[in-house]
């Protein structure tokens, strides 16, 4: 089935101003953004742009497809997106600017963004999603206890001086965590910056607190969210979604459908279905009874716990946690023997926690209809 690559090969050479944007113009600019455009694409800083097709240019002047082929973390083929953007005419000529990229362990912050210029006038400011950095991956499991993660804190920044450096309406979009930065940004910032704004674009990121949604700046904007996740989606289905989900088919399976070129594409849509796989829907009731049931303090401990552990195994991303399986596994058990009695309870705890709330939810999901109703 064809993906947003096909597309580019089918409508690339009918620019924006002719064809009107779409939700696949939005997922390939959201992937545009995990692309490494340090010095290549002018900051937040500067008053200049660069377009896509020369950005193209510099990027493979420094790297070749062999760095690129050798990363199988989960984004790493992002600049081949940027590769084929950049030969045809929708996308080539488009600016970008206001490229930002901080990773901050210290104040466990991972943040990146970029604005490109269309030709309809209008900008589409990309917020990046988690990268392959467990600091990245810890600010997102921080959004369970803490309402304001700090790149969501810097996107509402971002988007407001982004706001006074450039003319127009704005479109707002990121995958993973990115589209969550994406609402966030539009909810939290100035009245005037979200009058601007005619869509916000969630890419399978996940959603938030109940307070959030129920908020009044929340509803000012709902209308103009558009939420997209594939049929098994994990990520995307994690903490509180008020506005509906369309729900993408993917080549994929698993968490591998996470994966943005995994998304099925026809014309100029993606190939929707009526809900999400059962087994999604289960580990999202599995997780939200989860959580729901532990206190803050509870998912504070949780999160510090987890990430001590790969911290002690000297991981500093997914990759490396990934690439020797049994010797990862053989320092996570060292690790934590080495814990204290009370944290190995801790651990423990929460972990059985999870596996009683998944078998409570497989156990009504499978419960007989003629059952269901008398449940209480």
């Amino acid at each position: 089935m064809s993906n947003i690559l096909d597309y580019l090969d089918w409508r690339g050479d009918i620019c924006i101003a002719d064809a009107p944007f779409n939700e696949v113009d939005n997922l390939l600019l959201s992937e545009l953004s995990y692309v490494a455009l340090d010095r290549i694409v002018p900051g937040l800083e500067e008053d200049a742009s660069i377009t896509v097709k020369e950005a193209e240019e510099v990027f493979f002047s420094r790297h070749n497809r062999e760095e690129i082929y050798e990363d199988h973390s989960l984004m790493a083929k992002a600049p081949l997106v940027l590769e084929k953007m950049a030969k045809v005419e929708r996308f080539q000529d488009m600016r970008l600017s206001c490229y930002v990229n901080q990773i901050d362990e210290r104040e466990e912050k991972q943040f990146s963004a970029l604005v490109a210029e269309c030709q309809d006038t209008t900008c589409f400011v990309a917020f990046r999603g988690t990268d392959d950095t467990l600091v990245g991956w810890k600010e997102d499991f921080n959004m369970s206890y803490i309402s304001a993660v700090p790149s969501q804190l810097e996107a509402v920044s971002y988007l407001e001086r982004v706001a006074e450096k450039v003319t127009g309406r704005l479109r707002l979009g990121g995958h993973s965590k990115g589209g969550n930065l994406a609402v966030y940004a539009a909810v939290k910032c100035k009245k005037e910056v979200q009058d601007r704004i005619i869509g916000i674009y969630n890419n399978d990121g996940p959603g938030f607190s109940k307070e959030m949604l129920t908020s009044r700046e929340y509803n000012r904007v709902r209308e103009r969210i558009w939420t997209i996740v594939p049929q098994t989606s994990i990520v995307g289905m994690l903490l509180e979604h008020e506005e509906e989900y369309l729900v993408t088919k993917s080549s994929q399976s698993g968490i591998m459908q996470h994966d943005p070129l995994s998304w099925e594409v026809l014309g100029a849509k993606f190939v929707y279905l009526e809900e999400v796989k059962k087994n999604s829907r289960i580990l999202d009731r599995t997780l939200k009874n989860w959580i729901n049931k532990m206190t803050r303090e509870q998912r504070e401990e949780f999160v510090m716990t987890l990430f001590h552990v790969f911290d002690e195994m000297g991981a500093k991303n997914l990759s490396e946690l990934s690439e020797d399986k049994l010797g990862n596994l053989g320092a996570l058990i060292k690790t934590i023997k080495h814990m204290t009695e009370r944290d190995q309870e801790m651990l423990m705890k929460v972990i059985r926690g999870l596996i009683g709330a998944y078998k409570d939810v497989v156990k009504e999901e499978y419960l007989p209809e003629r059952l269901k109703g008398n449940k209480k």
